[in-house]
């Protein structure tokens, strides 16, 4: 039995904050170099005690193999502007060797029956321990800001219904996410304009003699929108 759970979650914590400080620093490579970043802002997190135990229950996972069969005890969410750039993310932590890509589930092309689409990856990940080197397994979720504004909406849903939406409900849902892929679809047809234009502003600033700093939408950056365990719910039952 798990009696310290604060040194159990420890090095997941640890994966966290790592890996969202290496996925910013890639963002920052992309816009100094004057190029479009396939990513837009990342946040994180460790699931929560009592959701593990939770799922721990639901999935009839046992104790001594937790740590291989949850895959998402540490948990990282990028987001992209354009669908294309979800697959470039997927390609960048394939490329790596600081990490291994476990396993992909591709929900944007194949959306769940909800509506729900985003690319799952799940990756083992080394952590240095004082005395040794302890190997993490975190799943990364990529996702455009539409398919996460969809998202958002189903998860405040659920505070509503806990998970059983009424058929009407579930209908309007499964209509806006295909209305909410649309338009990235449409986006992505005029990719090549919006990112001329943000290359000529980027590059507007560094003539004014700005440092240009990577910003995310607000109430987004680092972990002001991070999945609740509702949300959490919704989104594991793969």
């Amino acid at each position: 039995m798990i009696e310290n759970w604060s040194h159990f979650l420890m090095p997941y914590n640890q994966a966290v904050d790592e890996l969202k400080l290496k996925f910013r620093a890639i963002r920052q490579q992309y816009q100094t170099a004057g190029e479009h970043s396939p990513i837009e802002f990342v946040t994180g997190r460790v699931k929560p005690v009592g959701s593990i135990q939770e799922k721990m229950k639901r999935r009839f996972i046992r104790e001594d193999v937790l740590e291989t069969d949850m895959q998402d005890i540490a948990g990282l969410r990028i987001m992209c502007q354009f669908v294309e750039d979800i697959y470039q993310v997927a390609d960048l932590l394939r490329q790596r060797d600081d990490m291994t890509v476990i396993e992909e589930r591709d929900y944007v092309s194949n959306s769940k029956p909800s509506g729900y689409r985003s690319y799952h990856i799940v990756i083992e990940y080394p952590i240095q321990m004082l005395d040794h080197t302890k190997k993490i397994l975190v799943e990364v979720q990529v996702r455009t800001l539409s398919m996460n504004f969809w998202a958002t909406i189903e998860h405040s849903l659920n505070y509503k219904y806990n998970g059983a939406f009424p058929e009407d409900i579930s209908a309007r849902l499964k209509r806006a996410a295909e209305a909410s892929f649309m338009l990235d679809q449409e986006m992505s047809e005029i990719r090549e304009e919006i990112q001329e234009a943000q290359r000529y502003a980027y590059g507007r600033k560094l003539i004014d003699g700005a440092t240009p700093q990577p910003t995310a939408p607000s109430g987004t950056d680092d972990d002001k929108n991070t999945p609740s365990t509702d949300q959490e719910k919704n989104e594991d039952e793969s």
